[in-house]
């Protein structure tokens, strides 16, 4: 059975994820690199400069995907990567393993968190001696129980991806995890169409899977733009994953639906801000605010009033600032006499009115 708990935070290399910590943002790099270490350095770098927490790539081969076939299963049906197998797309895609340990160096010494997603026991066991802080499954890969299982055995943080899952599936691959001994467990909500429409997102989901789950909860965002990922830290996602590119005029085949650096370090901002804005569920009164209130509206003399005058709209009136009666008391002031004489600009109280009134 699932945990309900309530979710605690989870550290990170000593970062914390969960209740009350800050949101993670992930700069995925995905197929962006174009096979070009030089831009990859780059990436990670530019990550780090807009801001980022994070920066992911993904460990798989053409042959630890797929197979060379061509038949009519592993041809592709999609408007930027039909015309092409399986094994043709991720030949173009993959990024040499042994630049992934070097890529670390960079990020290590960068001062950004470096991560990438495991697709087979091999790219495990190679994230492993890379000594990666967690290991990222993606939505393909939810069915794969037995994979999810190895990677759960090491015991490292697990983020799993639940784009085309039902919420059997998500249950299931969470039980597996937890078996094999997975204490920490992230899930990304996604939708796995490339680009993903606004309408498609269903972001109401991350709030429910918290509470179904007991876990951290994020965004695998494939969306164009930001506005989803702000919308998901504002229902409470713990974690941001964006494709990320340094210019989407370079021809790479994820690059269509990648933020540029501008988008990034402005999907940072906005997220910093959401979650400062979020705060607590609470009606208690800021500093600022209880600074604020001596501009409240409140009853005030606004001709001059002589004793025994009765009060009427045309010399009281509620406007800027307090200092006088709150405002709802007003019909019971009309009519009643001025108690002495009453200057223009003077707030109305209890003791200017006869009979005095009472402050209830």
């Amino acid at each position: 059975m699932i945990s309900r708990a309530r979710i605690s935070g989870m550290k990170l290399r000593g970062r914390k994820i969960g209740v009350d910590s800050s949101v993670l943002v992930v700069a995925e790099v995905s197929a962006n690199h174009g096979q070009n270490f030089k831009r990859a350095v780059a990436m990670i770098k530019k990550a780090k400069e807009c801001g980022a927490d994070a920066v992911k790539f993904q460990a798989y081969t053409p042959d630890t995907l797929t197979i060379d076939c061509s038949n009519k299963y592993f041809r592709i049906k999609h408007p930027k990567w039909g015309g092409q197998t399986l094994y043709e797309l991720y030949k173009k895609a993959y990024i040499p393993w042994e630049w992934l340990k070097k890529l670390k160096k960079v990020a290590d010494d960068s001062g950004i968190l470096f991560f990438a997603t495991a697709f087979d026991k091999t790219s495990v066991d190679f994230l492993e001696e890379l000594n990666v802080p967690l290991h990222k499954i993606s939505s393909f890969e939810l069915v794969d129980l037995p994979l999810i299982e190895y990677a759960a055995k090491t015991k490292k943080p697990l983020m799993m991806s639940t784009g085309m899952a039902d919420v059997s599936e998500v249950r299931e691959a969470v039980a597996v995890a937890k078996k094999a001994g997975a204490k920490e467990i992230i899930l990304l909500k996604c939708v796995s169409n490339y680009p993903a429409r606004p309408e498609e997102m269903n972001l109401r989901a991350i709030p429910h899977m918290k509470k179904l789950f007991g876990c951290p909860v994020g965004l695998s965002d494939h969306s164009m733009g930001i506005g989803a990922s702000i919308c998901a830290v504002a229902l409470g996602a713990n974690v941001i994953e964006k494709h990320f590119t340094l210019s989407r005029k370079i021809k790479t085949e994820d690059n269509f639906f990648s933020i540029e650096p501008d988008e990034l370090k402005e999907l940072v901002e906005n997220v910093r801000i959401a979650e400062k804005a979020l705060g607590k569920a609470q009606y208690k009164l800021t500093v600022n605010e209880k600074k604020s209130r001596i501009y409240r509206r409140s009853l005030f003399v606004v001709e001059d009033i002589k004793k025994g005058q009765p009060f009427s709209s045309e010399n009281i009136k509620s406007i800027r600032p307090s200092g006088g009666l709150k405002p709802g008391y007003a019909d019971m002031v009309l009519g009643r006499k001025a108690q002495v004489n009453i200057k223009r600009g003077t707030p109305l109280s209890p003791d200017l009115i006869v009979p005095a009134l009472r402050k209830k």
